[in-house]
């Protein structure tokens, strides 16, 4: 709701302004993208070590898995509860912005053959709403990998 809201009041805010805003430069959507990276190392990274963490409590790592000589390092709970809430804003960050580039997307690619400019920004506009989708994506799977696990019905002995 909040991407719909915001596209449609991206569009008409552009189309009543267009010729007063200043030229969108492909790299506007940038800072997003590197959040995105950020955020899918992050997952990857504290998944592994969520992952590894849990196999060592449950005795169920085999000896070869992993060198002798490196001890599973430990997960913050609270790390993982700041780690959860930056994950959260973050999707909602990439969706409002989406939602932004998508309602430039939309005036700037109707206006190609009538504006000059209107070329360049569609081109700026599908990056920037490509990489606030990579973000929004990136988030919504960090969030997951902070999830607790369901409890196991029957423990193992």
């Amino acid at each position: 709701m909040l991407a719909v809201g915001l596209a449609v009041a991206a569009f008409l805010l552009v189309r009543a302004y267009y010729g007063d805003l200043p030229r969108l430069d492909w790299w506007l959507g940038l800072p997003l993208a590197v959040l995105a990276v950020g955020e899918l190392l992050g997952a990857r990274t504290l998944k592994a070590r969520l992952a590894a963490e849990r196999e060592a409590r449950a005795g169920t790592r085999p000896p070869s898995a992993a060198p002798a000589f490196s001890p599973v390092r430990p997960v913050e709970p609270l790390l993982v509860a700041r780690i959860a809430v930056l994950a959260q804003a973050s999707a909602w960050v990439g969706a409002g912005f989406a939602g932004i580039w998508a309602g430039v997307l939309a005036f700037a690619a109707s206006s190609v053959g009538r504006l000059e400019a209107a070329a360049g920004d569609t081109v700026t506009s599908a990056l920037g709403l490509l990489f606030s989708l990579a973000l929004v994506v990136a988030a919504l799977w960090l969030e997951s990998v902070c999830r607790v696990p369901p409890a196991d019905p029957e423990p193992r002995h």
